[in-house]
């Protein structure tokens, strides 16, 4: 992905724009539509978003979950529903598409959940791997971002860190779900390989700050991780 100067131009206006936009904002923003509210021994009614081939529908609040053999994917507050591709343009169905498969090849389960408290993908990781039954989980940003964590780290730790984004393509994120499920077993794999390239934060840097504005302000911090039923086609 190239970008001349006036795209580049464009983008850092918008950036500008928009957060200036939020400073000047005499009143917070509309709250989101609520959810019914369960049943006794029901479900919550569900509100679900279709982002071209993927579907997320929330379910209710996430549970802690039991199983050892279960390695839970946290999604950030923006992940398809306003950004629905990664920064190079990887349509994030694929991604989750990508991170199940590999963690379904190692013989475990996958659970998605969707945390709106914070935009970090490293305390996002880390509410994953609280919530996994086997400890560990996989935190994702709009964006592309990725990091493994085990949930006795410190938040600001991780198992794996996968900070470059415009490094990280289909088979890499397939890398990430197999070794989230390695660790979930016991196991000591291998690092994820991790491309390199120093041009890619000048390269990108505009168009991360432009995503990075568009999903803190989707934060909602009142509201607890939740369940998602993820469809794709």
């Amino acid at each position: 992905m190239s970008i001349d100067v006036n795209t580049l131009k464009q983008i850092i206006a918008q950036v500008v724009q928009e957060m200036t936009a939020e400073d000047s904002a005499a009143t917070p923003p509309a709250a989101e539509p609520a959810t019914a509210a369960p049943a006794s021994g029901g479900t919550a009614t569900m509100t679900a978003t279709a982002a071209g081939k993927l579907t997320l529908a929330e379910t209710g609040p996430a549970e802690r979950g039991s199983d050892p053999k279960e390695v839970v994917v946290a999604v950030s507050p923006a992940f398809s529903t306003l950004i629905h591709e990664t920064i190079i343009g990887l349509p994030h169905a694929a991604v989750l598409k990508e991170i199940a498969a590999g963690i379904e090849e190692e013989g475990l389960k996958h659970r998605f959940v969707k945390v709106y408290k914070t935009a970090d993908v490293g305390f996002i990781a880390h509410q994953a791997a609280k919530l996994s039954g086997s400890g560990i989980g996989i935190g994702i940003q709009s964006r592309g971002t990725t990091v493994i964590h085990q949930k006795d780290l410190p938040p600001l730790s991780n198992v794996e860190l996968f900070s470059q984004s415009p490094l990280i393509d289909l088979e890499t994120f397939r890398a990430i779900g197999k070794n989230a499920a390695k660790y979930a077993k016991g196991e000591s794999p291998q690092p994820v390989p991790i491309r390199n390239d120093q041009m890619a934060r000048p390269k990108y840097q505009a168009i991360a700050a432009l995503l990075h504005n568009k999903e803190t302000a989707q934060c909602d911090l009142a509201k607890k991780p939740q369940a998602l039923r993820v469809s794709t086609a």
